[in-house]
């Protein structure tokens, strides 16, 4: 692990491509923004709405980035094994784990979670009716039961849900900080981590983002296609 290698022999690795850090920081700023508008109430809702479809999108955007994009972003680098979440926990990797690059286990999970409880939380409130002055965009395609239904889950199991896995990801932010002097938050703003020459740098070029943005847009469009699906 890198705590075995002497610092002077470590240097800086780019490990976070440009898109996958532009996507994380956009993702947290259209959470807060969506959570604070939904707390306001009245014309913010229409701010909550937008931020929700921007999630959508973006998180749509990451699913396919981890398919495609620079090497430790991707999701081959970072699914991890109940074998090597044992090993992590026990402090025994193997040669060629790389829990200190990327994602460790525990940080692994924790993204491919909220990733899959961001993706129902938006899709519940495609589909939601506050019975007040809003609702999705699908309603029509469910039954008032089901919408109701959702509608619930949105506003208490899912938005607290939500609130937990935030939690523990600043939580975790703070510990590796105070317990391990493993800052998180840099390389997520800069992209390089302090790692041995030999670990493989991900491809963070001109061509690479580029071709992340045209996947972005992708996925914005795909999302404003589905909410037009109101008015069809």
């Amino acid at each position: 692990m890198q705590k075995n290698v002497r610092k002077d022999l470590l240097g800086p690795v780019r490990i976070w491509d440009l898109p996958t850090r532009l996507f994380h920081w956009a993702l947290v700023i259209c959470v807060l923004g969506s959570v604070i508008s939904a707390k306001v109430g009245g014309n913010a809702v229409v701010w909550h709405m937008r931020l929700g479809y921007a999630v959508l999108a973006l998180v749509a955007f990451r699913i396919l980035w981890g398919l495609v994009g620079g090497r430790w972003s991707r999701f081959s680098s970072f699914v991890y094994s109940p074998a090597a979440l044992l090993r992590y926990l026990q402090g025994r990797p193997k040669a060629d784990d790389h829990f200190e690059v990327g994602h460790n286990p525990l940080g692994a999970y924790s993204v491919l979670a909220m990733l899959a409880w961001l993706l129902v939380q938006v899709g519940s409130g495609l589909i939601a009716d506050d019975e007040i002055a809003s609702t999705g965009p699908l309603i029509r395609f469910v039954s008032g039961e089901l919408s109701l239904a959702w509608t619930s889950y949105h506003k208490s199991y899912g938005q607290w849900g939500l609130f937990a896995l935030v939690g523990l990801h600043v939580a975790a932010i703070v510990f590796y900080r105070l317990r391990h002097r493993n800052d998180l938050i840099g390389p997520m703003i800069s992209g390089d981590k302090q790692l041995p020459s030999a670990v493989p740098a991900t491809i963070d070029s001109l061509a690479s983002r580029l071709f992340a943005l045209t996947l972005l847009g992708a996925c914005i469009a795909a999302v404003y296609l589905l909410v037009s699906l109101e008015t069809v």
